[in-house]
């Protein structure tokens, strides 16, 4: 009798585990679109994240239609006019034309600049944040995954990067790879990504401890699928919620690289040069040159911030339907 009933439990044990095993191998439960689609929603609904949304909507699309809504191309060389230089806003040219933002010392029309310099601003910010993103992901999912010396080697890598002033590390990358729009991307891309490794980890170290986790393993599942099937998908809320906070920081960064004339040439349409340029004529009363670049930089900065941190209150874990 006593036999039959430590048999009997021990047949009730295995389907337990036989319908755990099934029930993780079709996790999670709840789609990562899901989480994100509601985070969207909730934000769009919060005055201040709307704003924030807003504003980044806004910019986005005027510097994606930057060629075709400004009134002119101000870097080139053959619609300029040295004679229209420093003209304050809603000056009219020779030609009849009107700066509404004015002019600056080289005769470009503020306003088609700073929308030439907001496409380049966040077509840098947003691809050496998605970058950095992605290298960082994989080297704090397998820093939390494997565990031990490779734990340990990663994040002595981690420590190192984040103990160095970020610019301080793009000033000495770009004095010896040169000025571009690749330069500073590469540049970006070394200081920012051990912020997402470190992110990274200490998300998928909770996750890592999971029965979920436990239970693919038992299912002999490889290594690259149990760490982005099942457990890269919960790491993606504080992820994403980083990844919005560096795209600001990469674009005040670019900046502040091109205003000290070590991040883009002259060239290239930047506002961090737009408000160099500026900056020697405050003095003499010809503010709007470093005025209206500084506005639409700080625009672009505090919209994306809003977004993050009410997206940071929205995927916080401890929040309940």
């Amino acid at each position: 009798m006593t036999d039959l009933s430590t048999n009997a439990k021990s047949v009730a044990q295995s389907a337990e585990l036989a319908a755990q095993i099934a029930a993780a191998n079709s996790f999670p439960p709840e789609p990562p679109a899901r989480p994100v689609r509601r985070a969207i929603k909730r934000v769009l609904t919060d005055p201040l994240g709307l704003l924030g949304a807003l504003i980044v909507i806004v910019l986005l699309l005027a510097a994606l239609f930057s060629s075709w809504i400004s009134p002119q191309n101000p870097y080139d060389l053959a619609v300029l006019d040295i004679m229209d230089n420093r003209l304050p806003p809603g000056s009219e040219s020779f030609s009849g034309m009107t700066y509404w933002l004015g002019t600056d010392d080289q005769g470009r029309d503020l306003l088609s600049a700073i929308l030439y310099g907001l496409r380049t601003s966040i077509f840098v910010g947003i691809v050496s944040a998605g970058i950095a993103l992605v290298i960082g992901s994989v080297m704090g999912l397998v820093s939390a995954y494997f565990g031990g010396r490779t734990d340990t080697l990663v994040m002595r890598l981690v420590d190192i990067q984040l103990s160095f002033p970020p610019i301080l590390v793009a000033l000495i990358l770009l004095a010896i790879l040169g000025q571009g729009v690749d330069k500073i991307i590469i540049a970006l891309v070394v200081t920012q990504w051990a912020y997402y490794a470190r992110t990274v980890r200490g998300a998928a170290l909770v996750e890592r401890g999971r029965t979920y986790v436990d239970a693919a393993r038992c299912l002999a599942l490889p290594s690259r699928m149990v760490t982005l099937n099942h457990i890269l998908p919960n790491c993606l809320p504080p992820l994403i919620v980083v990844a919005t906070m560096r795209v600001a920081y990469a674009v005040s960064l670019e900046a502040t690289l091109s205003f000290l004339g070590i991040g883009l040439p002259v060239t290239e349409p930047s506002l961090g040069l737009l408000i160099s340029n500026g900056n020697k004529y405050m003095l003499s009363g010809d503010w709007w040159i470093s005025v209206f670049p500084g506005v639409a930089l700080l625009l672009l900065i505090v919209g994306i911030n809003l977004v993050g941190d009410r997206l940071r209150d929205v995927l916080n874990p401890k929040f309940k339907d």
